[in-house]
């Protein structure tokens, strides 16, 4: 039970490390721990190291929802981590398997029609082994007996 332990705890740490990181994006997404991310971004759309001034305001609002719908997405995910998923019910693990699905298709998807490939390989993947990992090593413990 144990290693069941670990992973819980793994998935409910990394998902609060997660939510902050974007509870920061959110509010300050402009700041020098994201700016490879800014400057990668700058060079892919407008060809610059700087994303142009007219859009400024644009980044500053979109980055607002955008952090709060990933502190919210991995707030959600430390709770069903944390109560259910604890407990060992069958559907926490089915949902976090299905939510984090859904969101690698669609991003990978729109990161590759985008040309914005550093995201899949850099953000996605990164997140994926974070998420699939416990998932994987967990699935014995939500088999029913």
């Amino acid at each position: 039970m144990s290693r069941f332990y670990f992973w819980q705890q793994w998935l409910f740490y990394t998902s609060i490390l997660f939510a902050l990181a974007g509870i920061l994006f959110g509010i300050y997404g402009n700041n020098p721990l994201f700016v490879h991310y800014t400057n990668a971004l700058a060079d892919i759309f407008w060809n610059s190291d700087q994303i142009p001034g007219s859009t400024e305001p644009f980044r500053a609002f979109i980055w607002a929802p955008f952090g709060g719908t990933l502190a919210c997405c991995y707030i959600l995910l430390a709770f069903i981590a944390y109560y259910p998923f604890a407990r060992r019910e069958r559907w926490s693990w089915y949902a976090i398997a299905i939510a984090f699905g859904i969101w690698i298709i669609i991003d990978s998807a729109a990161c590759i029609v985008y040309k914005v490939y550093f995201q899949v390989y850099i953000i996605n993947v990164f997140s994926l082994l974070v998420k699939a990992l416990p998932l994987i090593f967990t699935r014995k413990y939500f088999n029913k007996t």
